[in-house]
C-alpha cells in the first residue's frame, strides 16, 4: 500500500465539519499507545473505491458506518464530516492517481484519557486492481466456525459489523496461502456459504445470479449491491437466498465482489477449476467504475 494522503477528525468537537478536519501527513504518529483501535481493536471502518477523483457508493459506506457502530455501541457518526474527509481525501488523490481508496476509521479512543473516539480517513493506492484489471481470484472454503443463525442466536460476536478485529480474517488468508489460493468464502457449520474476510459472495445458478443474506451475520455488500442493482438493469435474474456449500460447488460462475477490487471472477474452489465469464466480469466492472457517490 502506497499511502497518499491522512486527514485526522476532532470528533470531540460539534463545530462546523471543516473546522473538524485537519491535514496530517501520513508517516506522523497519529494514535497513542493506549487508544483502543491498537489495544483491542475496538473500532469501525469502511473502505471506499476512488476513480478519478468520485468516491463510489459513499452513501451506502456511511449507512454501513452507521450500522457497524450502532453495533458496538459507539457515538452515531457525524455524516457531514466523515463525507467531508473522504470527499477531501479523494481530491487529493487525483492528482496522483486515477485508481485509489479511502479508508475511514472510528476508535472507541483512548483506554487511558476521556471516552472520546478518535477518527482518521486514509487515502492509498490499492494494488487490488493493477492497470485496472480485475484478476481471476483462486479460492478455499473455510469453515467459520459457527452456524447460520449465530447473529440471531449470539449477537455479542458482531457477526455483520465492519470491525477493526480482523485478526481471524488476515489469518483465513494466511491459510489461503498456505492452500495454493489467494481467498476464502467462509461457510457455516451447517453447511452454508457465508462471505469472504473482506468479499461478498456472487454465484450464478441455474442462470440466476444469487448472493447469501446478511440474516446470516454478513456484512451487507455494497459493491454486490451495485452489480446487481446493474444486471437487474440488463434483464438479468438476481435472488438474495441460502446458498448451501453443494449449490457453490455446482455454480455456472462465481465472484467474490469488494470495493477495492470490484468483482473478481473466481477461477477455481478448493483446487476444482470454474468457468470464468470474462464478459459479464468486464461488464460489470464497467458499471461499478461508472458509479457516483
Amino acid at each position: 500500500m502506497h499511502t497518499l494522503t491522512l486527514h485526522r477528525l476532532d470528533l470531540a468537537s460539534d463545530a462546523a465539519a471543516a473546522d473538524c478536519l485537519t491535514r496530517a501527513e501520513p508517516r506522523e504518529a497519529l494514535l497513542a499507545a493506549t487508544d483502543l483501535a491498537a489495544t483491542r481493536g475496538d473500532g469501525v471502518f469502511e473502505t471506499v473505491a476512488i476513480v478519478d477523483g468520485v468516491p463510489q457508493a459513499l452513501e451506502a459506506h456511511l449507512d454501513r458506518f452507521e450500522r457497524s457502530a450502532a453495533m458496538l455501541d459507539l457515538p452515531a457518526p457525524r455524516r457531514e464530516l466523515w463525507r467531508l474527509a473522504v470527499t477531501e481525501a479523494a481530491a487529493e488523490l487525483r492528482a496522483h492517481t486515477d485508481r485509489a481508496a479511502v479508508k475511514f476509521v472510528m476508535s472507541r479512543g483512548d483506554e487511558a484519557g476521556e471516552p472520546v473516539p478518535t477518527g482518521w480517513a486514509l487515502g492509498f493506492a490499492p494494488d487490488s486492481r493493477p492497470g485496472g484489471v480485475t484478476p481471476e481470484v483462486d479460492v478455499v472454503l473455510l469453515d467459520r466456525g459457527y452456524r447460520h443463525d449465530v447473529a440471531q442466536t449470539s449477537p455479542w460476536l458482531l457477526q455483520g459489523a465492519k470491525t477493526l478485529s480482523y485478526a481471524v480474517n488476515m489469518a483465513a488468508l494466511r491459510e489461503a496461502r498456505r492452500r495454493g489460493a489467494q481467498d476464502v468464502v467462509f461457510t457455516s457449520i451447517d453447511g452454508y456459504v457465508l462471505e469472504g474476510p473482506n468479499s461478498t459472495v456472487i454465484a450464478r445458478i441455474d442462470g440466476a445470479y444469487v448472493t447469501p443474506p446478511t440474516d446470516l451475520g454478513l456484512l451487507p455488500g455494497t459493491t454486490q449491491a451495485d452489480a446487481f442493482t446493474a444486471l437487474e438493469g440488463w434483464g438479468e435474474p438476481v435472488a438474495t437466498r441460502r446458498i448451501t456449500v453443494d449449490e457453490l460447488r455446482g455454480a455456472d460462475a462465481l465472484w467474490l465482489c469488494s470495493s477495492t477490487r470490484g468483482v473478481a471472477p473466481v477461477r477455481s474452489l478448493d483446487g476444482v477449476e470454474v468457468a470464468v465469464d470474462a464478459a459479464v466480469s468486464s461488464r460489470l466492472n464497467a458499471a461499478l467504475d461508472a458509479r457516483e457517490a
